[in-house]
């Protein structure tokens, strides 16, 4: 002991020996840690990489048992003084949590990639001290390098369906817009019950409403599509109530897409894959599936014979590269990606020919930048633009129906819905941090989706021999402008830690229906005249069944100016949340948040969270919170003329707009918001290198906004039924989340396994019919499909294995059944099925990795039905793992 440490204790040896007698216990505390940390304090450097030598900056440093911490700098040296003995903890987002004791004054630790519950998280805590283990609400962390490497899955959302256990999202099939933008949802809720984020900021809803008998029925999600996996570092799934945080579709939770900043680095992929057509089936050729043999169609959809065994063949390209501007830890990060997946085809019935996936078309651009403007303050933009050229097949007419015209199609044909998908966002902002303390945020983000039909392979049928076989049918938009002002301040002295947030929201939402071609829309008189008086001008018959020859396009009538529309609304919303840690095992945290929507009115929600450690490896934690969602402009102000099937008879169908008098005659209300309470209670658990998450929940949500069932309407000109949004049910929904993961490194590689699992019950309490007949209001085939949103089990076991230049992943996920009501008033029974994913990676050069593999290695299917009713025309709907089959890849990484 040197001559200095020595004054330093004999002086705290004797204040301690002179005061002790009189000190309260407090008092002795304070001399005992004083004395412990002035005699053993020591001071420890070093440098923090990755598994490549790359230092990394922003890491936390925490030594353990305490609040001593600190961070690495940009080129990843850290300094930290700690007692004598101490265990410091590295954390970083997107990398495996390292504890090292503290043995020597210069320690470099070098952290491994790897997706991990306890990864630093920002969704669900304003708190810059929160991790996902150690937060009050349950939070998955994803690295979606990892995954996407080890899945042949192209799309975020099919990377999602594996990775989060109560994520579901499946491709559909004849379903119209739907065909072209996935619905997804978590714990089983709609799509639009969900609010998605990029890098912490509000992301603008797609302008579909999903209508036909799709997951999500009703509902407008978020297309998380439109965002290029190659852009995203991590996603952060909050499991949790979240409307008293961030505000309306947070009910069922949020999902935070954070994208990549790194610089100084390329890397990107190119892959390529196939689906196996070897399904298990009688198809309408009535040729055996044994030998791949498929149905299959030309361009205009005529049925023509096909021997191949594989199909929907996707390319898939990206490429990321992020420079430095200036020298201040400034970026710019870039992504592009390219898309190109053929049509699979998986026809049951001669009505339904082109049953199956559409084919996609696209490309991605994404940006992510910062600009420091002094050591606390900087200047940020992020932003998009998704182009997707999409096309699907319709129901097939064929003859003999008054919508053929046989001089044009003898054999009928199957129409193509076809889609332009743009999908714009741009968010920016400045960010400083005040001598006071204090963290300022302020922001505006804008963001719109344009979908715009063009309908091939078809006609008019009112137009007769003269009919185009093209149209341009119209289409929507929705766009949405947010500007928030936020503030935020972390207190070290008051108790163990208080963060404090507030903040405002002004948002503006427009929702634009515009017209198509005429021919698209319009009905003709037998002279080529559209109609616009019926009792002067004569609508076409069709010579062999003497009924009268329909307008409008066929597969998908378009817009007219009937349809158009043009609504905004604006909303203002002021929150304020808090954080506290009462003392290292007790936390405690509260938010409230009003809003007020312009055409609805006002509401009120809070939330209350806490987590209570139980030990050093346990914690306990809860919340309750209400929520609610604003009904959507377009569940408000969406209107079409469409044609329905229904066990492959066609009926010409209106969905008819909320504000409209046509809906006020049938006796639907006006659309009221949704409200819900949600609960919470769990436990987080870290034993070494396992790690565990177990939550249960309970949703309530009233006056839930459905799709009524058809209502027959003989009393409207031209039309058999029509269908109405109405706030229709009450829920109630209970589940339990599991999360288990274990790692192990070892001397050349590392071994691991994780468990996910998702329970789900799902209840409808009532159904709010009024005076109106229940079946037809929301008949038991509807309810169906909103109980059968997600299925009520899914487990996942996944295994890796990675040893120096190979690695490999063996993931089962088993999917419980599922029952939905066909069109015969029947039970479609989808039973409980399992899927097989299977990667190998190798490590060709330090730059070069391939990874070949297959998801749903066995070719699993949903469970095939032989009646010819269900709502998709097919032998399977869009359940459980799809109808898509084995899928097979090869994907080659670059990384230098």
């Amino acid at each position: 002991m040197n001559l200095k440490r020595g004054l330093k204790t004999l002086f705290v040896v004797s204040l301690a020996m002179t005061a002790n007698k009189g000190l309260s216990l407090e008092g002795k505390k304070i001399v005992t840690e004083h004395y412990n940390a002035t005699i053993f304090q020591s001071s420890i450097s070093g440098v923090v990489t990755d598994e490549s030598g790359t230092p990394l900056g922003g890491v936390n440093i925490v030594e353990k048992g305490t609040t001593n911490g600190t961070t690495t700098d940009f080129d990843g040296n850290y300094t930290i003084n700690v007692a004598e003995g101490a265990t410091l903890v590295f954390s970083y987002i997107g990398f495996g949590t390292v504890e090292k004791l503290a043995d020597s004054t210069t320690l470099n630790v070098s952290l491994s990639e790897g997706m991990q519950l306890d990864g630093v998280q920002v969704v669900g805590s304003r708190s810059p001290k929160r991790t996902a283990t150690d937060s009050s609400v349950p939070v998955d962390v994803i690295n979606v390098a990892d995954v996407a490497t080890q899945s042949g899955s192209i799309e975020v959302n099919q990377l999602l369906q594996y990775a989060a256990p109560s994520f579901n999202a499946n491709k559909q099939s004849g379903s119209d817009g739907a065909d072209h933008i996935d619905p997804a949802s978590l714990r089983g809720l709609g799509p639009d019950q969900t609010l998605v984020l990029i890098n912490g900021k509000r992301r603008h809803q797609s302008s579909l409403i999903n209508i036909f008998g799709t997951r999500g029925r009703g509902n407008t999600g978020t297309d998380l599509n439109a965002i290029p996996t190659s852009a995203i570092k991590r996603i952060e799934i909050l499991r949790d109530g979240a409307a008293a945080q961030y505000g309306s579709d947070a009910i069922a939770g949020v999902i935070n897409i954070v994208l990549k900043d790194n610089i100084d680095k390329v890397s990107g992929f190119v892959s390529y894959g196939a689906y196996n057509t070897n399904a298990d089936g009688d198809f309408p050729d009535g040729t055996p599936n044994t030998d791949g043999n498929r149905l299959d169609t030309d361009k205009d959809g005529n049925q023509i014979g096909s021997d191949q065994s594989f199909d929907g063949g996707s390319v898939k390209a990206g490429v990321n590269y992020g420079i430095a501007l200036g020298e201040k830890g400034g970026y710019v990060n870039m992504t592009a990606e390219y898309i190109n997946k053929n049509k699979t085809l998986r026809p049951g019935y001669s009505f339904r020919r082109g049953f199956g996936e559409a084919s996609i078309t696209g490309f991605n651009f994404m940006l992510n930048a910062s600009v420091p403007v002094s050591d606390k303050s900087e200047i940020y933009a992020f932003g998009g633009r998704n182009y997707r050229d999409t096309d699907a097949y319709a129901f097939t007419r064929n003859n003999p129906t008054e919508r053929i015209v046989t001089s044009i199609y003898p054999d009928g044909f199957t129409p193509r819905i076809t889609s332009i998908i743009l999908d714009n966002s741009i968010s920016a902002g400045f960010r400083t941090e005040l001598d006071s303390g204090w963290k300022v945020d302020f922001s505006n983000t804008y963001g719109k989706n344009n979908f715009h039909y063009f309908i091939k392979g078809s006609l008019n049928a009112s137009l007769q021999e003269s009919s185009p076989t093209d149209f341009d049918a119209g289409g929507h938009s929705l766009s949405q402008n947010t500007l928030n002002l936020d503030f935020s301040k972390y207190y070290d002295e008051i108790l163990e830690g208080l963060n404090f947030a507030f903040g405002a929201e002004y948002r503006n939402e427009n929702f634009v229906i515009f017209a198509g071609e005429e021919a698209a829309y319009g009905t003709f008189d037998t002279n080529g005249v559209i109609i616009t008086d019926p009792s002067t001008q004569t609508q076409p018959t069709d010579p062999e069944t003497g009924n009268l020859r329909p307008g409008g396009s066929q597969g998908f009538p378009g817009y007219g100016p009937a349809n158009e529309v043009d609504r905004n609304r604006s909303n203002l919303s002021l929150y304020a949340d808090a954080e506290v840690d009462f003392s290292e095992s007790f936390l405690l945290s509260g938010a409230a948040r009003y809003e007020n929507y312009s055409d609805f009115g006002s509401t009120l929600n809070g939330k209350l969270a806490m987590r209570l450690k139980a030990s050093d490896n346990i914690n306990v934690r809860g919340s309750v919170s209400t929520g609610f969602r604003a009904p959507s402009l377009a569940q408000i102000y969406y209107n079409l003329k469409f044609t329905s099937f229904d066990g492959g008879v066609a009926q010409e169908s209106l969905l008819s707009p909320n504000n409209s008098p046509v809906t006020a005659s049938f006796g639907i209300n006006a659309l009221n918001e949704e409200k819900a309470v949600n609960a919470g209670l769990g436990f987080t658990a870290s034993f070494g290198n396992f790690n565990a998450t177990i939550d249960g929940y309970y949703i309530n949500i009233k006056d839930r906004i459905v799709l009524t069932s058809p209502f027959d309407a003989p009393q409207l000109p031209n039309v058999d039924n029509a269908q109405f949004f109405a706030n229709g049910a009450d829920t109630e929904t209970t589940g339990l989340d599991v999360v288990l993961a274990w790692k192990k490194h070892l001397d050349k590689g590392s071994v691991s396994a994780t468990f996910t699992g998702n329970f789900n019950n799902m209840d409808i309490k009532s159904i709010n019919n009024g005076n109106l007949d229940q079946n037809t209001f929301f008949s038991n085939r509807d309810q169906s499909f909103l109980l059968a949103s997600a299925p009520d089990s899914k487990l996942g076991l996944n295994l890796g294995y990675t040893r120096e230049k190979f690695n490999v992943s063996l993931a089962a996920t088993r999917f419980s059944e599922i029952v939905l009501i066909d069109f015969a008033d029947t039970e479609d029974v989808f039973e409980a099925k399992m899927t097989v994913d299977l990667n190998l990676g190798f490590d060709l050069t330090d730059n070069l990795t391939l990874n070949v593999g297959g998801n749903n290695l066995f070719n699993v299917y949903p469970d095939q039905q032989n009646d010819g009713e269900t709502d998709s025309g097919g032998y399977w709907e869009a359940v459980q793992m799809g109808f898509g089959g084995s899928y097979y890849y090869a994907k080659l990484g670059f990384n230098f």
